[in-house]
């Protein structure tokens, strides 16, 4: 019966969290940079973060604003002149906010020179050809949370707490980070950069997320490995603003996000696959953060079992065995 009474409410949360969040995907102090002579810049500065759309942020010139998009300091910039403006993108960084750019550049040169004016716009670093749109891309998230999950419950089933857990563990992640380079990089050709970095990524992605299931299930039994694992699915994947951009989702949707591994582990597989690793510290810091106190809850869950940190299938020590009854004569 509480099972049944739990299915509402489940269904609740997860059309809350998921119709709510990409429902109201709009810019949200969304970083982009200006290039134009002063005083203009400022000008334009003040008129575009007029709403709290955008946060400006200006450049000397159109080769400075180039780097800080490749740096992931901003989403684009706007290059104006008096003869129009040039919108620089990238698609690889988010293709919706790549065209809330461009339409954003396409305005500005509208006020700028009126009917003569020229927009144009420029992919300063673009989604791989065979994803444009960057939808394989954003799918590829939800596997990863999903494999976290379940490795988490099949491993937590088949052992106690104890190094061996945390080897089964390890070791079904590191296999899932293998599959997934394999699959988004070898074979469907959707992510560049080092293949071996990409893997790594992923891998960590579904650690994070199994380890930390796996130590709430050993400190507070399961009913935390499934809090944990709902908070994943329901919460960090609708939240990842993989699909768009952190600042496109409502506040504070789009920060609760980065702080979880989905959202964490997207953003940081984005930096290595397209911008060389740029802006990975942040992200990175988030996956080792919820891998270091999965791995302390699974130690600890050793001591409290009582479970032998070499590992579940230690024979147990031989005692010795008082027998009752007379000697034999």
């Amino acid at each position: 019966m509480v099972g049944v009474l739990l299915v509402p409410v489940i269904v609740t949360l997860a059309l809350s969290a998921f119709a709510w969040s990409s429902s109201r995907l709009a810019p949200r102090d969304l970083p982009v940079g200006v290039v134009a002579p002063m005083p203009a810049a400022e000008k334009l500065k003040s008129g575009l973060q007029r709403g709290d759309a955008f946060d400006v942020h200006i450049y000397a010139g159109e080769g400075e604003a180039r780097e800080a998009i490749r740096d992931r300091d901003v989403y684009g910039a706007f290059v104006v002149s008096p003869k129009g403006v040039t919108t620089l993108t990238a698609t690889a960084a988010s293709a919706p906010v790549a065209q809330v750019v461009t339409k954003a550049g396409d305005a500005l040169a509208g006020q700028i020179a009126g009917k003569e004016a020229t927009a144009r716009t420029v992919d300063v670093v673009a989604s791989d050809p065979d994803d444009p749109n960057g939808t394989g891309f954003s799918s590829s998230v939800l596997p990863l949370v999903l494999t976290g999950v379940l490795s988490a419950i099949l491993i937590v089933m088949l052992s106690k707490p104890g190094m061996l857990q945390l080897g089964g563990l390890f070791t079904a992640a590191a296999l899932a980070g293998v599959c997934g380079g394999l699959i988004v990089q070898s074979w469907l050709g959707i992510v560049d950069g080092n293949w071996a970095v990409n893997a790594s990524v992923m891998g960590l992605t579904v650690l994070a997320i199994s380890v930390m299931s796996a130590g709430s299930a050993a400190l507070i039994g399961r009913a935390g490995m499934v809090c944990v694992s709902l908070l994943m699915v329901f919460l960090g994947n609708p939240f990842a603003g993989v699909s768009s951009a952190p600042e496109m989702l409502p506040e504070p949707a789009g920060w609760i996000g980065q702080m979880l591994p989905p959202g964490a582990g997207g953003n940081l597989l984005r930096g290595t696959a397209f911008f060389d690793g740029a802006a990975s510290a942040a992200p990175l810091t988030v996956l080792l953060v919820w891998a270091g106190l999965g791995v302390t809850g699974v130690l600890f869950g050793i001591r409290r079992s009582g479970a032998e940190p070499v590992g579940d299938d230690e024979p147990t020590p031989a005692r010795d065995i008082e027998f009752s009854g007379g000697s034999a004569g």
